[in-house]
């Protein structure tokens, strides 16, 4: 026995003792990963190097502790003003001797986001620095920030082929069928196609009327940039027939590039890299192709926002817009709720800018959100909207408090309207012979019913409460554009504008960056633009997600060369997205929860068809199938 129990005592120490360790460790890494932070090296001379493997977005999702032990590497996302700001900074700083663009893994953002890029970029170029751009094969949007380079280089072996916004959506209305799912569909505005994947097997004419004219519009900006960026690009020619320009040069696309003036150069990593090293430098003892760099997450770290002069408070709201609490990537209204709150009585705030960025969502947190934005304006204090690539269905009912509201040409904005859905099940049921039946003591007893279906007296409440909803929704944009309920109705219905259209509406009132919104708060509050700051009012990252960050900083880091895509790679990435798409189209129609104000539409002209929550869904189901 007492031999047991020393056996037992020696085990319970040295699992004490390798939890202490692991902690120790932990710890260590973890004091470790905080102190690394970028900006702390000293900064040499070189070029700042704009590596985008991933999405620019107003504001990133915080990154989870085990993200990067995951085993497959996360697009990441690029918090646009950062992006902005290191441009901006590097403009005038000697150090920095030329811009490089590494295009081949980025993966978009929205029209108006990669507009304000492409002209930080000219902006830098007209300082007389050189700006070169590399990719194996570029998309449309990494061609619209190349664009602006003084050299496009492209892989021998790859080649870019323009598709123009556009394409299919996925309509279940046939698959809910074969289930026997029934969608009951509550909604206002003919135009509100949100709910239409779930009730039609194709584009309804509204739907589609509205997508050309949004599509053309900002399509018809994409080539006017483009032709002013490099007016010798026979870009219109590659558009209309690239097919023949591809086979004119032998199946070749990157020479067809190169001969219709698309690109400058043709080479691979290692001659791309040594023509930078041929103007900033490199070092002997490195490999072959290398040259002297900045690394972007150091000069961002070296470059902080300016914190002088008096405080205009800046509030984000990026992503979904729903109930309840959490943290970025999706805009929580309890916690933006608080932040204005708090903002308002703790950092004496001057002024109010709302930077919005989303496609909408829940109705009962855009309003808890709007009513926040009005305790500013009871303060007394101007409130001006800034939107960014996208501020659409709950994403403009949140703009409505706006003294004045920014806009850019290509923000995707509009869609007022409002929508519910209640999938049922008792045709599901049916077909393996599960009934259902009980006692009533009234019409709406256990109603909404997903066993048995909806009572009728249930759908008239629900429709009429939708009615009211959007009649709110009409009321609150007439009375903040100075419009009637019938005006905003014309041209509301759930249609979406471009923002250029939107300005001829009169649903914002000039086109301007997030900058020209934080002067203009400084004025209306008597303020000199120059003497005052951004004061973001965000939540502070958690340790863990400062963690998470440092360790993926680091991958890149140590990511010497990363695979390029080719056209046959875009497809096979494009045919993961409409998978993950798919997937996180059923798990919203389950889970949906309040009265929706969402835009359909905006899902496709953005940095991707399928969210990071949509990939994380598909991953999980494959890792558990195997795959």
């Amino acid at each position: 026995m007492k031999l047991v129990r020393g056996a037992w005592k020696l085990l319970v120490a040295i699992k004490d003792g390798l939890v202490l360790i692991a902690m120790l460790l932990f710890f260590g890494l973890l004091f470790a990963a905080l102190n690394a932070r970028p900006g702390s090296k000293a900064i040499v001379p070189g070029a700042l190097v704009l590596d985008l493997k991933g999405t620019i977005v107003e504001q990133p999702e915080e990154q989870t502790p085990f993200a990067a032990f995951s085993g497959r590497a996360m697009p990441r996302e690029y918090r646009a003003r950062d992006v902005l700001r290191a441009i901006d900074t590097a403009r005038t700083d000697d150090r920095v001797k030329a811009l490089v663009l590494d295009l081949d893994s980025f993966a978009g953002g929205y029209p108006a986001t990669l507009n304000e890029v492409a002209e930080a970029i000219r902006r830098f170029r007209d300082t007389k620095k050189p700006v070169l751009a590399y990719a194996t094969a570029y998309t449309d949007a990494g061609y619209r920030l190349a664009a602006n380079a003084s050299e496009i280089w492209v892989n021998p072996l790859g080649g870019t082929i323009f598709t123009g916004p556009g394409g299919n959506q996925l309509y279940y209305k046939g698959l809910i069928d074969k289930l026997g799912v029934t969608t009951h569909v509550y909604r206002v505005g003919k135009f509100k196609s949100f709910v239409e994947p779930y009730t039609r097997a194709d584009q309804s004419p509204e739907a589609r009327e509205a997508s050309q004219q949004l599509l053309g519009a900002l399509f018809g900006q994409w080539r006017e940039a483009i032709a002013k960026a490099r007016p010798k690009a026979q870009v219109a020619q590659f558009l209309a027939s690239p097919d023949r320009m591809i086979v004119a040069a032998n199946g070749d696309i990157a020479k067809a590039n190169l001969s219709a003036g698309i690109v400058d150069m043709l080479g691979d990593r290692i001659a791309f890299g040594r023509r930078v090293a041929t103007l900033v430098g490199s070092d002997t003892n490195k490999p072959v192709g290398t040259f002297n760099t900045i690394k972007y997450d150091a000069w961002v770290g070296a470059n902080p926002l300016a914190k002088t002069g008096d405080n205009i408070g800046v509030v984000t709201i990026a992503g979904d817009i729903v109930d309840g609490e959490g943290g970025p990537g999706s805009a929580h209204g309890d916690t933006i709720a608080k932040l204005i709150l708090d903002g308002l009585a703790k950092k004496n705030l001057k002024a109010l800018v709302v930077r919005v960025d989303s496609p909408g969502g829940s109705v009962l947190a855009s309003e808890r959100i709007r009513l926040a934005i009005l305790e500013a304006k009871k303060k007394g204090l101007p409130v001006v909207v800034s939107m960014g690539g996208l501020a659409a269905s709950g994403g403009y009912w949140v703009s409505t408090p706006g003294d004045v509201i920014f806009a850019e040409p290509g923000t995707i904005t509009g869609s007022i309207g409002i929508f519910g859905i209640i999938p049922t099940f008792e045709k599901t049921l049916a077909k393996i012979g599960i009934t259902a039946d009980g006692v009533k003591s009234t019409p709406l007893s256990g109603q909404p019913d997903v066993y048995a279906g909806t009572t009728p007296q249930l759908d008239t409440i629900l429709q009429a409460g939708i009615e009211n909803g959007y009649r709110q929704f009409l009321a609150r944009v007439a009375q903040s554009r100075g419009m009637t309920p019938q005006r905003v109705d014309a041209i509301a219905q759930g249609r979406v504008w471009d923002g250029g259209t939107a300005r001829q509406l009169h649903l914002v009132d000039r086109f301007g960056t997030l900058q020209d919104a934080v002067g203009e708060a400084a004025k209306r509050a008597k303020l000199d633009p120059a003497k005052v700051h951004a004061e973001y009012l965000e939540k502070e990252p958690s340790v863990a997600a400062q963690l998470a960050a440092s360790f993926a900083d680091r991958d890149d880091d140590d990511a010497t060369e990363q695979a390029g895509g080719d056209v046959f790679a875009r497809i096979a990435a494009e045919r993961r997205g409409l998978l993950a798409q798919a997937i996180g189209d059923v798990r919203r129609l389950a889970s949906a929860g309040s009265v929706q104000a969402r835009c359909l539409e905006c899902g496709g002209l953005g940095p991707s068809d399928s969210g990071a929550a949509d990939a994380r869904l598909l991953d999980l189901i494959l890792a558990r199938v195997g795959l």
